[in-house]
């Protein structure tokens, strides 16, 4: 079952549409980070101001590289030893749709440790969105029941994989790395 619902939100990502997917801390719509086509439709769900910057996830910090200019050294032990998820912002954000990256050209990377997640990522080998799967400005669902409809409604693909796992997860700690390895929380 977990492979045939990999393999559904492949087929879905490289079509350039949206998915609705569990992930390591909440559920979250997903697209191609590559595609600014498929943003804007995540966007455009979330009913989010396009200045607003969105996580992007990977399988392994091994493909920070490809999509972050300069990697301070502390940014891999910090990955390696946060105890729960963590997203790094990181300056330099290039190889990514331009309406992923924000204005100041940081962009937010969680390098994804989940069932469903990393496989998905490991064979679509792009990083995809992950934003939390709300209207821009309300509460975060904090599982499958609390997604509003008007989100399920809209999105390509629901994934059929944790849906009734009720354990309140939440948003991944968000910390600020600057080039020199000097970092700040953004959110805890």
């Amino acid at each position: 079952m977990l492979r045939e619902e990999i393999n559904k939100a492949l087929e879905v990502l490289k079509s350039g549409g949206v998915i609705l997917y569990p992930t390591d801390t909440i559920w979250g719509l997903g697209c191609d980070a590559t595609n600014p086509e498929a943003v804007e439709k995540v966007l455009k769900i979330k009913n989010r101001p396009a200045e607003k910057s969105l996580i992007v996830l990977l399988d392994t910090d091994n493909k920070l590289q490809s999509y972050v200019a300069e990697i301070p050294d502390v940014a891999y032990d910090l990955i390696e030893y946060a105890e729960n998820p963590l997203t790094v912002i990181f300056s330099g954000a290039k190889n990514l749709a331009s309406n992923v990256i924000n204005v100041d050209g940081s962009v937010g990377i969680r390098i994804a440790k989940h069932d469903f997640c990393t496989p998905l990522i490991q064979r679509f080998r792009k990083p995809i969105v992950s934003t939390s799967a709300n209207i821009s400005g309300a509460p975060s669902p904090k599982n499958f029941d609390d997604i509003a409809s008007e989100i399920i409604d809209q999105v390509d693909y629901v994934v059929d994989f944790e849906q009734a796992i009720q354990n309140n997860k939440k948003p991944s700690t968000i910390i600020k790395l600057g080039p020199s390895g000097q970092f700040e929380f953004i959110r805890k």
